[in-house]
């Protein structure tokens, strides 16, 4: 997760900062040129600009969300493991068709010395790379390697960590043909009878029930520009007024983001990203995802097997429950 050489990708609402910046570059090549102190007036810019780029995260719309959740530079989950892991090693295949799914990965490793299993998602770092890992959306092979992951840490008692980043589980034909729905499903009916602890987090984008095959936990957390949905803005903006290009107005109604599922009770733990978004900086985002995921596992190793699993079955079974009353 070092520092990119590669030129910045620039999300739309990002241009009157990139117009800022140029303004400060150009200051002060002109003050090298006529050998003129201008220190007070470039502070001055980039004070402004830390206090711009502050206005924009802070206020950003759904479908601006969307954006940075899907930004090509934003940490992945092989990035994440990486950086927060003493040691890891990865295991393929799921014992089945003799594939091994690149689209989701998994393996055992240890967080501060405490053996863990760790598995999620995994786009691309690039074209080439999101082709090979199908953007992320994987096979039945997949969630069949995700659940074969979890029973190995379930028979030695080791915690399990899953990183949802998908715009949804694979809908192809040989996806469909090979039981995609079966898959998912019997990892939602599997994920609740676990004994050891589950702590999910939507490190970008989690779509439909590609997210939820592996997103039944005893904690839900997501980075704050995350978004977690029912299906993306462009598919429910298609079905509803035949128009994707309404996505923005899809975006609102579908409440997808942090603070909404929070307030939806969905959502356990929001966690900050750096000013700019996690891509800007990978390691901050990591350190914090890494204290978060230390501290929830000492509260859940606080409480007996039987305590969890019925803590993580009401968890769900209350979700999308309202009282009404009259107004």
């Amino acid at each position: 997760m070092a520092a990119s050489d590669r030129k910045p990708i620039l999300l739309d609402f990002e241009k009157p900062l990139v117009e800022l910046d140029a303004r400060i570059a150009q200051v002060r090549e002109l003050a090298e040129e006529n050998d003129v102190d201008v220190s007070d007036q470039i502070f001055q810019l980039e004070a402004r600009s830390v206090q711009l780029r502050q206005e924009i995260f802070g206020s950003l719309t759904p479908s601006q969300r969307i954006q940075v959740a899907r930004h090509p530079r934003r940490p992945s989950t092989l990035d994440y493991i990486q950086a927060i892991s003493d040691e890891w090693l990865e295991l393929h295949g799921d014992r089945r068709t003799g594939i091994d799914d690149l689209a989701l990965v998994g393996g055992v490793g240890r967080i501060d010395g405490r053996p863990v299993v760790m598995l999620g998602h995994q786009k691309g770092s690039d074209t080439k790379d999101n082709v090979r890992r199908n953007f992320g959306m994987a096979s039945p092979g997949g969630y069949r390697k995700a659940m074969r992951l979890m029973e190995h840490a379930d028979r030695f008692g080791m915690p399990i960590i899953a990183f949802i980043d998908t715009p949804g589980a694979y809908a192809g034909l040989e996806a469909e043909r090979l039981g995609q729905g079966e898959a998912i499903a019997y990892n939602l009916r599997e994920m609740f009878r676990l004994e050891v602890p589950i702590i999910c987090t939507v490190i970008g984008e989690g779509g439909s029930g590609g997210a939820l095959g592996i997103g039944v936990g005893d904690r839900l957390m997501m980075f704050e520009h995350s978004v977690y949905t029912v299906a993306s803005p462009e598919a429910c903006a298609a079905i509803l007024w035949k128009d994707a290009a309404k996505s923005p107005q899809a975006a609102e109604a579908l409440r997808i983001t942090a603070p909404d599922l929070r307030e939806l009770g969905i959502l356990d733990q929001i966690l900050p990203e750096p000013i700019g978004g996690a891509h800007s900086d990978p390691l901050l985002a990591a350190a914090t995802l890494k204290q978060a995921l230390l501290e929830n596992l000492q509260v859940l190793s606080q409480f007996s097997i039987q305590e969890r699993r019925e803590l993580r079955y009401q968890k769900f079974r209350n979700i999308g429950v309202f009282t009404e009353a009259a107004v």
